[in-house]
């Protein structure tokens, strides 16, 4: 944005004022209503009666081409019906609310007292305490109920000023009249009989109180018309003291709006569809904007494309915030069913993958990508051929760890070459060429905050891993809500016991995916003494050991309570299911990993607390 697209005036107070009561001066529907507290309102109005500065307003101009938002008066302003704004606030939304209504408006201003609720109230100043020199301003300001009444426990007034007479006979000036004191000075001077001292007294209020309201000048930044509407987010989101951020999905409601399009509601229906799916409760408005913004993007690079533009003048691929903003109505009208039907088949690809839960779902961002690729596919993804391809390149980000932090760059890859890929033979999208697993991160694997982590829980559940107990595949169990999460095969009790290192304990090497069930049954014991008793309620050895081995667990070294030959196979067999997920045959030998202390671990569910030793 070039310096001249803004300027910075000063603008007075009541001129502000009246261009919010002929509407002329509005808010952009992506502000948030907001009631400034009773104390607030009082200190703001302490502060203009002092002239001291209040902070500067930021305004837009109305009109541009590039940016157009669905505009709303002031609260309690009302304008002309169709009267559109020339300028749109950007900031100063409460400031200025709080003054009009206290100042413009002849009615009891909302606001909160201190413990938030609403309550209405009038604002006036005590002329003779705010001319003593010695007292708080802020103890003029006078905030009196809705009645204009000071009552006793509810029922009692003790104090009246619900007319004008007791108005002048208190010396209570109403500053709803501020800007238009002339009737209410010419009432007061009759009320006191035209007593000399009173009116000296209204002659010293005017000049050093009701003057600095008259001639207030409030600093304008007022931004072009033609400001772009990703400078505009920013801008606002820099100068928003109200502590939350503005998102994308705000800005293109206030956006759609104005072509009276309401998003808010269209996304509400689209959420209930998506969240009906487990893995799917996690998607945002922003993931579903951001995917529509990928899909407009590779349609409108295809038809440049197609017309004979040259890749490299081409427009690109995106989904950045700035591109996000620049989804056009037709375009997000265009995608957002499609879409819909691309997320219910990202779920139904997921649960191939043995993926049910969203609690154990790898990366939630990665959803877009996949469910912008299943859009543009259709059905043709489900053939074996095509679902091996994208079951490689979703295990290397997985595994790889490739979506973490800032990620659109990726997804903007991911979704062109994975077309490519899949449907045409194309080379392997650069997420499988990134994608590396070094042996070493095994033993750094040992909560659920890595994706890695979920990803080789839901891998074992894809060899089969079956409960040890029941002999069910725990997918099947996980269904049926049997409480399937990681545990210990080597107890935690057992290893403190026998000085196994935590890093090992407590690696995914030395977890798998049982039922609670069967990992209360566990306990504190040693691995051949679960064993036995798991067997001594009639199942067979040899059935056992093959439940074992669905886990790539070797049954002979936990029958022997083997820490370290069980540690080193199963090691050497994750990797190998690492590798045939990954499509890959080696990995870096290493990779600097950073050290988690035993504070930062996190137990998914202790075996059975197993800190005892459970005993029959």
């Amino acid at each position: 944005m070039n310096v001249a697209e803004y300027g910075i005036e000063k603008e007075s107070l009541d001129g502000l004022l009246g261009e919010a009561a002929d509407g002329s001066s509005q808010l952009p529907d992506f502000q948030r209503g907001w009631v400034w507290d009773d104390e607030r309102v009082r200190k703001l109005l302490a502060s203009v009666s002092l002239g001291y500065p209040i902070g500067a307003v930021m305004m837009l101009e109305a009109g541009g081409e590039t940016v157009r938002f669905r505009e709303r008066p002031l609260e309690g302003a009302s304008p002309p019906s169709g009267r559109e704004a020339d300028r749109l606030i950007l900031d100063g939304q409460q400031r200025l609310t709080s003054l009009f209504q206290s100042l413009r408006l002849d009615r009891p201003v909302l606001t909160t007292d201190q413990r938030g609720r609403a309550i209405r109230r009038w604002y006036y100043i005590d002329m003779r305490l705010s001319l003593d020199e010695s007292a708080d301003r802020e103890e003029a300001i006078v905030s009196l109920p809705e009645k204009r009444q000071i009552t006793r426990f509810g029922r009692d007034v003790v104090e009246d000023y619900s007319t004008p007479e007791r108005e002048y006979q208190a010396m209570l000036f109403p500053l709803s009249k501020a800007f238009d004191s002339r009737r209410w000075r010419v009432d007061f001077e009759r009320f006191w009989g035209y007593d000399e001292e009173k009116i000296e007294l209204w002659n010293e209020f005017d000049e050093k109180v009701i003057t600095r309201f008259e001639q207030y000048q409030v600093p304008v930044i007022e931004l072009g018309k033609d400001t772009p509407k990703e400078a505009v987010c920013q801008v606002f989101e820099n100068v928003n003291t109200g502590g939350v951020t503005l998102t994308v999905f705000e800005l293109l409601t206030a956006t759609f709006a104005a072509d009276d399009f309401h998003l808010r509601p269209d996304w509400e229906e689209r959420k209930r569809a998506i969240h009906s799916r487990s893995i799917l409760s996690g998607v945002s408005n922003t993931d579903f904007l951001q995917a529509a913004t990928l899909l407009a993007s590779l349609e409108r690079r295809n038809a440049a494309l197609h017309n004979g533009t040259d890749e490299d003048r081409a427009p690109g691929v995106s989904c950045k915030r700035a591109d996000t903003l620049r989804l056009e109505l037709n375009e997000y009208q265009r995608w957002a069913d499609p879409l819909l039907d691309g997320f219910q088949a990202a779920a139904r690809f997921l649960h191939s993958q043995h993926l049910y839960d969203v609690q154990f779902l790898p990366y939630g961002s990665q959803l877009v990508p996949l469910a912008a690729i299943l859009t543009v596919m259709g059905r043709e993804w489900e053939p074996h051929p095509a679902r091996e391809k994208l079951a490689r390149w979703y295990w290397c980000g997985v595994l790889g760890e490739l979506y973490g932090g800032a990620t659109e760059t990726r997804f903007a890859r991911d979704l062109p070459e994975v077309l490519a890929w899949v449907r045409d033979g194309g080379k392997e999208p650069g997420t499988i060429y990134d994608a590396e697993f070094a042996p070493a991160r095994l033993l750094t694997l040992r909560t659920r905050n890595s994706a890695a982590y979920k990803g080789i829980y839901a891998l074992l559940l894809r060899e089969g891993a079956r409960d040890l107990m029941t002999g069910e595949e725990s997918s099947i169990q996980g269904y049926f809500d049997e409480s399937i999460d990681i545990h210990h095969i080597f107890p935690q009790q057992w290893c403190r016991w026998y000085a196994i290192e935590p890093q090992r304990c407590d690696s995914i090497v030395n977890k798998t995916p049982l039922t609670a069930r069967t990992n209360r049954s566990i306990g504190g014991r040693s691995p051949s003494e679960y064993l036995e008793r798991i067997t001594s309620e009639g199942i067979p050895g040899d059935v056992l050991d093959g439940y074992l081995r669905s886990h790539l667990v070797d049954p002979a070294h936990v029958w022997a309570n083997d820490f370290d030959g069980f540690f080193d196979a199963r090691e050497s067999a994750l990797l190998g299911t690492v590798r045939k997920a990954m499509g890959k045959q080696t990995f870096p030998d290493e990779i600097e990993e950073p050290d988690e202390g035993p504070a930062e671990y996190e137990l998914v569910q202790e075996d059975s607390l197993a800190l005892e030793h459970i005993t029959d």
